[in-house]
């Protein structure tokens, strides 16, 4: 099973990384050490998770060379213009003590993003950025995009796991050569996923956890994924992951879990009004 994922743009990106959202600045650089020391490449954060500063303290203790690492952050929609979008990443990368981000996505689809995404592409240029994408796009909110964009994203992180698998928005991102990223793996271990009865019997079945076996269904796919822990044990479970090989039986199994819908409440609640009052806003600023 190959440990990367080849973007668009030919930079390779890790199949797995760490994700720390919600994460205290004290346990996010505790947490980022030791994802690292037990073979973590892949590290995300965000502007809007404020702990990038603690995220850039582990990188800069590791002892891994840069260009071994890979390193995501995000740019929040009140800073989605042109000009904003350009101060936000420059405070992200002091914030991180880098010099250049692996990968630089639009949180969500909200603010002017025309001109947020001329600036991503223009970072590019510079050397800040070595590939460029979005997280939380739906189909349409891609469709925008690619109408204007000079570099198609090479990712869209987003909500994916067994209980929501979003085929067909992952049927488009793949004809336009996106790649998926699962954003909650283990949906956020809500609905009881690590003790369904199809995922454990699967688990036990190939000899793994129910989170390998998990993580072996999405990246059987082509997603890569970023499960947060602050568990040295689990997430060295996790990384080996790679181990685990599903057959055909085991991954139709997983297929009809699928539910066809968000369990977060963000999603309903929040997202899909907020992005009705802004109107898809793709104009340029």
């Amino acid at each position: 099973m190959e440990n990367y994922f080849v973007l668009n743009n030919g930079v390779q990106m890790p199949c797995i990384g760490l994700g720390v959202f919600r994460m205290k600045p004290g346990e996010c650089e505790k947490s980022v050490l030791c994802a690292i020391e037990k073979g973590y490449r892949m590290i995300d954060t965000a502007a809007a998770y404020r702990n990038e500063e603690a995220a850039g303290r582990a990188i800069a203790q590791c002892g891994v060379p840069r260009e071994q690492l890979f390193i995501t952050t995000k740019l929040w929609y009140s800073d989605c213009s042109h000009d904003m979008a350009k101060r936000a990443l420059d405070r992200s990368l002091k914030k991180l003590g880098l010099d250049y981000v692996d990968l630089y996505l639009i949180h969500e689809p909200y603010g002017w993003l025309k001109g947020a995404w001329r600036a991503l592409e223009e970072s590019v240029a510079e050397g800040k950025v070595r590939a460029i994408g979005v997280s939380n796009f739906t189909e349409d909110d891609l469709k925008k995009l690619l109408a204007y964009a000079d570099i198609v994203p090479a990712v869209n992180q987003i909500e994916i796991h067994p209980f929501y698998q979003r085929d067909k928005l992952r049927q488009f991102m793949a004809e336009k050569d996106i790649l998926a990223e699962a954003w909650a793996p283990f949906a956020a271990a809500k609905e009881g996923i690590f003790s369904h009865p199809t995922i454990v019997k699967i688990a036990n079945k190939h000899g793994c956890s129910a989170g390998q076996a998990i993580l072996a269904f999405l990246h059987a796919q082509g997603i890569a994924v970023i499960p947060k822990s602050v568990k040295a044990e689990r997430m060295a479970e996790n990384l080996d992951f790679v181990e685990t090989t599903l057959d055909a039986e085991d991954m139709d199994a997983l297929r009809a879990l699928d539910r066809g819908e968000s369990l977060f409440p963000w999603d309903k609640g929040v997202r899909r009004p907020l992005r009705k009052a802004l109107g898809y806003l793709h104009i340029a600023f």
